[in-house]
């Protein structure tokens, strides 16, 4: 791993940041390929196992999304014990907090279990497609435990400045997906045709290779620098501590998704339509961002661990222009290309238009957007999770009514989905970039040492 300098100029922060959020990008666009494979090889099923697949998989990626926080948090620590030249210590909080995600697992996956059909139902699902969705929710539950596993895993490579390896699994697990579904789903040979549940079982079987590969790698650090595998009873609790502000957090912004969606389905079927197509090119636009941001917090957490707050500081200044160059960049493409991109998702004209207009609010809002990516990540690898938590009430507390205001007083149907999208980048966007602006003009959070 290279050394940092404490006082990074311009071009070896910019290589920096390259090689840390070029492979994170890449590793972040391979993630949803496990879906897209699922929905691909389900799909020839028919319907109602399609559908299923669908309520299934926003259960299991809500159930994982809300433990991002096993990866941020350990980046975070891990990071900030390697700028303090401590590598078995980052190891070793690195271990811990792979053995919390494996307890949060298993625990959530033997509560799931029996809840699988109960959550289905609570989506909207009917009968049959809930019973899909059940099968498929209950075959991938075992693998669970093993994607918190990589979440950790992938956190405690990051702090130690490797993105390269978690892309490599990354891709190699995405890749192996494609013919344990074929088989398992569809049979062949021996393996009888599992249905969806086979769709399931190859997923989970996929993740725990994942997982088997990334353990191996850091404990073949760990071993080499005299740290035991076992958990440590005060690492792990300090890892949950850590934790948690981050999970409240994210908590929040998941709130501000779904109420936006449910505002979305009262301006009608075809806002309802064109939202979810607007919501799904906003998420890969914020993969972009969200490689900046890792690379924020893996940069941020080694200079404060070296006690270097200048350097600390021109991290946030490089990344900062990183940010606007890609938002500004991303958001051009998105203007240019709304009234093409919209005929691709819908043949309905009334979508096509609501698409097309709302995505002018998108395109307009990306600067923006990465302005609060970057600092939301430089933040994270400062640990200053508490801030970030109080931060995330405060937006959802402004945005939740400026919701109703909208849903109530405003316009529905296209102009309805201008207003709410407005309300998002312009609302809650904004409320963000103010809160952690204001926090990251002053020094309070750039505490430096190996513990904040």
């Amino acid at each position: 791993m290279p050394s940092l300098p404490s006082r990074l100029r311009p071009r070896p922060l910019d290589r920096e940041v390259a090689r840390l959020a070029l492979p994170a990008f890449a590793a972040l666009v391979a993630e949803p390929l496990f879906l897209l494979v699922d929905s691909a090889v389900v799909g020839s099923l028919g319907v109602v196992p399609l559908a299923g697949l669908g309520i299934a998989g926003t259960v299991l990626t809500t159930a994982v999304g809300v433990f991002v926080f096993l990866a941020y948090a350990t980046t975070a620590a891990v990071a900030r014990r390697l700028g303090a030249d401590d590598l078995p210590s980052a190891l070793r909080q690195g271990v811990d907090g792979m053995w919390l995600a494996l307890g949060l697992g298993v625990v959530t996956a033997a509560a799931a279990w029996p809840a699988a059909r109960s959550l289905a139902l609570a989506l909207g699902a009917g009968a049959e497609v809930a019973d899909a969705a059940t099968a498929y929710l209950r075959a991938s539950l075992p693998g669970l435990p093993a994607m918190l596993v990589v979440l950790a895993a992938t956190g405690v490579l990051r702090g130690l400045q490797d993105t390269r390896t978690p892309l490599v699994v990354a891709v190699t697990g995405a890749l192996a997906n494609v013919p344990l579904n074929l088989v398992l789903v569809l049979g062949l040979g021996p393996v009888p045709a599992l249905g969806i549940a086979g769709s399931g079982l190859g997923t989970s079987i996929a993740q725990l290779g994942m997982a088997a590969a990334l353990v191996v790698v850091v404990a073949r650090g760990a071993r080499r620098h005299g740290v035991t595998l076992g958990p440590a009873g005060a690492g792990v609790l300090r890892s949950g501590r850590d934790g948690l502000p981050l999970l409240v957090r994210t908590l929040t912004l998941r709130a501000s998704i779904l109420l936006t969606t449910a505002a979305a389905a009262r301006s009608g079927d075809t806002a309802l339509a064109a939202h979810q197509v607007v919501v799904t090119i906003w998420s890969a636009l914020a993969l972009g961002l969200d490689a900046l941001a890792i690379a924020g917090q893996a940069l941020t957490g080694r200079t404060l661990g070296a006690g270097d707050v200048p350097g600390t500081h021109d991290v946030l200044r490089r990344l900062l222009q990183w940010g606007a160059v890609v938002g500004v960049l991303s958001g051009l493409v998105v203007l240019a290309g709304r009234t093409l991109v919209a005929p691709v998702f819908s043949p309905d004209d009334g979508v096509r238009t609501a698409i097309a207009a709302a995505l002018v609010v998108v395109a307009l809002a990306q600067p923006l957007a990465a302005y609060v990516f970057v600092l939301d990540g430089v933040l994270i690898g400062a640990g200053d999770g508490r801030y970030l938590a109080v931060a995330g009430l405060v937006g959802l507390a402004v945005y939740a009514p400026l919701v109703v205001a909208v849903t109530t007083w405003g316009p529905t149907g296209t102009a309805g989905l201008v207003w709410l999208w407005g309300a998002f980048a312009g609302g809650l966007m904004a409320v963000r970039a103010l809160t952690l602006g204001l926090r990251a003009r002053r020094d309070a959070w750039a505490v430096v040492g190996a513990v904040r």
